[in-house]
């Protein structure tokens, strides 16, 4: 898998684990819905490590837990 995809379905895992939405992640990371929904939608091939930072951040989560997935594990990401 691309890391894009990884990154939509880890932010799309994360959305369902804490129960929210994306608006409400959207408010509590102070990150647009519009680049939520990039990420979650594949729209970008590049993502800027702040916004990630900030969208881990909105899940009240550490950056390296946002990693901490086997979506991130050597040889799942090809691209």
């Amino acid at each position: 898998m691309t890391l894009t995809e990884a990154l939509s379905i880890r932010v799309n895992e994360l959305l369902n684990e804490k129960k929210i939405s994306q608006y409400r992640l959207s408010v509590l990371s102070g990150v647009s819905q519009s680049s939520i929904g990039d990420v979650r939608h594949q729209r970008n091939k590049t993502v800027n490590i702040h916004i990630l930072y900030e969208i881990a951040q909105g899940f009240n989560i550490e950056l390296p837990d946002f990693f901490n997935s086997p979506l991130f594990k050597n040889g799942n990401i090809t691209d």
